[in-house]
């Protein structure tokens, strides 16, 4: 129970308490924890000795807490929860709250290399099928190793931060042309936030997973279908994706995520050892997709395919190194059904199958001023529900 005016309850009470950055008015950027309707002003808060992490939470991005490491991470949580529940620390603390609606949410933490993964059979499925119709669903390889490109760490956003329609090269029956996209999707992901860095040269083992990575958030991995399309082959995407990708202004602590840890889905054919996870388990998390408003989707986390452990020994199993500040993304979130997909390529089957809205409008791709809000929320201990911080976006024109 906290003391926090309506912190119970709340799916940001105290099982949860993830991190961000704000700024209040012309001040300085400072790092918070979000409680209920409120922010918790870490910064003020070490300046005061109330909180000890060796100055890292009063700097302008939570890297530095971040690089600290597991022990100082749930160090710090545990000191928070006890300044939020024991009402001795009250007159101290209350002091250091920040109403929400006064604060401008910052992108929490510096992005150092962004990776983003194709995990989810569902989704790879849905998407052989609509690009590769008569052809096998899953590529030979998909099974075998997580699939994954390398994006632009430069090109991650904060939630609310307007996304300009990309443009770039793609196909028409008269030959290839250049102008704005007009196949502009989503797509619906969870991101992991690397706290501790590795060496060059050396792996990372999925028993390391919690190690290395601080928490989780919501991404939106925007995608312009056209250009992807066309100039995928030979080596993946590019320009299709590095225009922008969304972030959610809350990390949560993967601290505040152990009861949402179930088994994931077997694996068929058995992976290779480096890959080998025990348990084998990933998050159950239930993502939720509004366009313009209304509700479309809601993604299950649960059926992924490759887990993020495995996705983190993937990324550096040839040596490369981590660095705090990487984000690596799951990919695509899709379930089984229509309405369990992460992307609207999938929603309208490629633009064959309009969305209609309450208002009588239809969508098949994203149109200017269109806007798309991630949520996703996750069982927390006794019988709570734990929120992750939102993301969204609305489109503006090409420039």
């Amino acid at each position: 129970m906290s003391w926090v005016t309506g912190a119970d309850g709340s799916p940001y009470g105290v099982t949860n308490l993830p991190y961000g950055v704000f700024r209040r008015g012309g001040q300085e950027p400072r790092i918070g924890v979000r409680i209920g309707d409120f922010v918790l002003d870490l910064a003020g808060a070490e300046a005061a000795d109330l909180v000890l992490a060796a100055g890292a939470l009063g700097r302008p991005t939570l890297n530095d807490f971040m690089a600290l490491g597991r022990p100082q991470w749930t160090a710090v949580r545990q000191r928070v929860t006890e300044l939020l529940t024991d009402s001795a620390h009250r007159s101290a603390v209350e002091p250091l709250l920040v109403p929400l609606r006064e604060v401008e949410l910052l992108l929490p933490f510096d992005v150092a290399d962004y990776v983003d993964f194709y995990s989810s059979e569902h989704h790879a499925g849905n998407v052989g099928q609509i690009f590769r119709p008569g052809q096998p669903a899953l590529l030979p390889n998909w099974k075998h190793v997580p699939i994954g490109y390398h994006g632009r760490a430069g090109t991650v956003v904060v939630s609310g931060t307007p996304v300009v329609r990309p443009c770039g090269q793609r196909a028409t029956p008269q030959g290839p042309t250049t102008g704005a996209s007009v196949r502009l999707d989503i797509e619906a992901e969870v991101g992991f936030v690397v706290g501790v860095p590795s060496q060059l040269g050396s792996r990372v083992s999925v028993a390391d997973f919690a190690d290395h990575v601080f928490g989780v958030v919501l991404v939106n991995d925007w995608s312009a279908r056209d250009i992807q399309a066309w100039e995928y082959q030979p080596l993946g995407p590019f320009l299709g994706k590095s225009f922008a990708t969304s972030v959610s202004a809350w990390v949560t602590p993967l601290d505040a995520l152990a009861d949402a840890f179930v088994p994931a889905p077997d694996q068929d054919p058995p992976v290779q050892p480096y890959l080998h996870d025990t348990p084998h388990v990933g998050l159950d998390l239930t993502l939720a997709v509004e366009w313009n408003g209304e509700r479309v989707s809601e993604p299950p986390f649960a059926t992924m395919y490759w887990t993020p452990a495995q996705q983190l020994a993937h990324l550096t199993v040839n040596g490369a190194s981590l660095r705090t500040g990487d984000l690596y993304a799951s990919g695509t979130v899709s379930g089984p059904e229509r309405s369990q997909v992460g992307s609207f390529l999938e929603l309208t089957w490629g633009g064959a199958e309009a969305v209609k809205f309450a208002g009588g409008e239809t969508r098949t791709f994203l149109e200017d001023g269109d806007t798309v809000t991630i949520t996703a929320t996750a069982p927390g201990p006794d019988g709570t529900t734990i929120a992750l911080g939102e993301v969204t976006g609305t489109i503006l024109p090409a420039r």
